[in-house]
């Protein structure tokens, strides 16, 4: 064999391994594409669960389980729903990393109450913002047993360790997601008061963005749109302030501009009805209708309907 024969043979060896390094290159930088897809579709994804109310009251009450098995709860509603409640949580993992209570109402804390006083459910960290006590005798003294009962609950041993009160703008973060805090308590604010102070808790996913007004009034709404930028309010979904009425007003949801609304409303709320037929109410859960339909929302999922969950 000359010189000649063994160069082109040395040469046709590189082009061969050259091309075998291509190829093996591109099969793992495809894999890596693939799998990485895969992880940006599904890892962020969450699975909220409304709960219908189990009584003639309206109620509030969100469980929420994240891609990796956490959960956080949401208010949760009364002494009523604590059954319903327990029972999706133990369905999902048996515990919850996070609870949220917007505000001290019994048809939004009991159920945290009836759990920590009367079950063994470990709970990770409870998030609260509450007033000082005299603020409630003075602005709202029919509802102060149901925040002496939150607070008496809130001491339990096995939890008052476990007990935040975050600040604004704080995040927190559970697995996959963010729970940003864009409101608390505002002791300024002394019309409508309990409902006036809820936690306003925006909650994101690479993906998309869920906003949780509690009760939140016409006055929070005003401070919260007058002290937050409003790119930051704007969120996918929303959950309806004040059991879809006379809660926060038109001006704040065309700022969210949802695409899907979660209405903690029960039947006889939907339709404005006091007992005498449709529309026999003083309620304005027709006119918060009204205003969705303004703004073309593509979903609304309401209480009434049982328990429901969406993936987002």
């Amino acid at each position: 064999m000359n010189e000649k024969t063994i160069v082109l043979s040395k040469n046709k060896k590189y082009q061969k391994n050259k091309y075998i390094s291509i190829v093996v290159v591109i099969f793992i930088i495809s894999t890596f594409i693939f799998f990485t897809g895969m992880s940006i579709k599904y890892t962020y994804q969450i699975k909220i669960t409304q709960l219908s109310n189990q009584s003639h009251s309206q109620m509030m009450g969100y469980v929420i389980k994240t891609y990796h098995n956490k959960v956080i709860v949401i208010d949760g509603g009364t002494h009523e729903d604590t059954k319903n409640l327990i029972d999706t949580i133990e369905h999902m993992t048996g515990k919850v990393d996070a609870w949220f209570i917007t505000h001290p109402h019994k048809d939004h804390a009991s159920c945290l109450i009836d759990v920590i006083e009367n079950t063994d459910i470990q709970i990770e960290k409870i998030y609260v913002s509450l007033n000082d006590a005299n603020w409630y005798e003075q602005y709202e003294p029919s509802r102060v047993q149901e925040v002496e009962d939150l607070r008496k609950a809130l001491q339990h041993e096995r939890i008052k360790e476990k007990v935040v009160e975050p600040n604004v703008n704080d995040i927190i973060t559970v697995d996959n997601i963010t729970c940003e805090i864009l409101g608390i308590k505002n002791p300024e604010i002394t019309a409508n008061a309990i409902n006036n102070s809820s936690m306003i808790i925006k909650i994101s996913t690479n993906k998309e963005d869920v906003l949780f007004l509690g009760d939140t009034g016409v006055e929070s709404a005003t401070k919260l749109m007058n002290s937050q930028p409003h790119e930051k309010l704007k969120a996918e979904v929303v959950q309806m302030s004040h059991h879809g009425q006379s809660g926060a007003p038109e001006e704040l949801y065309q700022i969210i501009r949802p695409e899907i609304c979660l209405w903690p409303t029960p039947d006889w709320l939907w339709k404005n009805d006091s007992g005498e037929g449709e529309d026999s109410g003083p309620w304005k859960t027709k006119e918060t209708r009204r205003w969705m339909e303004k703004l073309k929302v593509k979903q609304n999922i309401i209480e009434k309907d049982g328990n429901q969950t969406i993936t987002i």
